[in-house]
């Protein structure tokens, strides 16, 4: 089955003659804590400031230039818009490298040390998940060494059954293959599970992994388009877990994975 999120091909689609109960949560970082404007642009302010370039994002300026795909991309952008470098390409090349270099070797330090919020409600599902005994895997791009403390520092020791990073994939993961990860190290099929993330691409990668997911969009700030693929792939769209409907607790959770699934099943014969 297809979704408007889709660019590259049809999603993978699983389609099944039942309903099946949640067995498990995979959540993407981002779903966990606003990682783009409260911590990757506190990380790109700090290498700024380590390399003696005059520039500062705020949080209006990084949601500009998040709409630029890549983070070299938004760097060139910001270092040509200030006319650091362009006197040659070759300098702005350099300049964009250094700074992105320099990013991850403060990436550690500063994301834990950035004081990150979990999203409103977080904590309420997470402990739902646990008193009941169904197991939450987080996956992110990023590297173990910063990824796993954070999770930690975000919902709690113990409280998390796998941390999914780009270390575990052996290259740079692209698409699903960070939710399949996940899925295989909890031991559960794409239809036992929910997926919860933080932003379009998790979304993209979530559905092709075949999974009913939910997109926490804390801002609202995705442009018409993307809003309206989102609604048409996601099970929901939230703005964080807490909410005048009781918020997202494990009770919606499977309410929503039921629904989704009821929505994308074969009709028995």
């Amino acid at each position: 089955m297809t979704t408007p999120l889709d660019s590259a091909g049809p999603a993978a689609t699983y389609l099944f003659r039942r309903t099946d109960p949640l067995r498990a949560l995979v959540l993407d970082l981002d779903a966990l804590a606003d990682l783009r404007f409260d911590g990757y642009r506190v990380v790109f302010n700090a290498a700024f400031a380590a390399l003696g370039l005059p520039v500062q994002w705020s949080v209006e300026r990084y949601r500009q230039l998040l709409a630029l795909p890549e983070e070299r991309l938004r760097v060139a952008a910001e270092l040509r818009k200030r006319c650091i470098g362009t006197d040659c390409d070759v300098l702005v090349r350099v300049l964009v490298e250094q700074v992105c270099d320099t990013k991850e070797a403060l990436l550690q330090r500063v994301m834990l040390d950035a004081g990150l919020s979990p999203r409103p409600g977080l904590n309420d599902l997470v402990t739902d998940a646990f008193v009941a005994q169904v197991p939450i895997a987080v996956i992110t791009d990023g590297r173990r060494r910063w990824a796993q403390p954070l999770v930690s520092q975000l919902v709690g020791a113990g409280l998390v059954e796998a941390v999914v990073t780009a270390d575990d994939i052996g290259g740079p993961p692209r698409g699903d293959a960070l939710f399949r990860q996940a899925l295989a190290e909890l031991g559960v099929a794409p239809h036992d599970a929910l997926a919860i993330v933080g932003s379009a691409t998790g979304l993209r990668g979530a559905d092709a992994a075949g999974l009913a997911t939910v997109l926490i969009d804390g801002d609202g700030d995705g442009d018409a388009d993307t809003a309206d693929a989102a609604r048409c792939a996601a099970a929901a769209v939230r703005r964080d877990y807490s909410g005048t409907d009781g918020g997202l607790r494990l009770a919606q959770c499977r309410r929503l994975h039921s629904q989704w699934w009821a929505e994308h099943s074969v009709p028995a014969a």
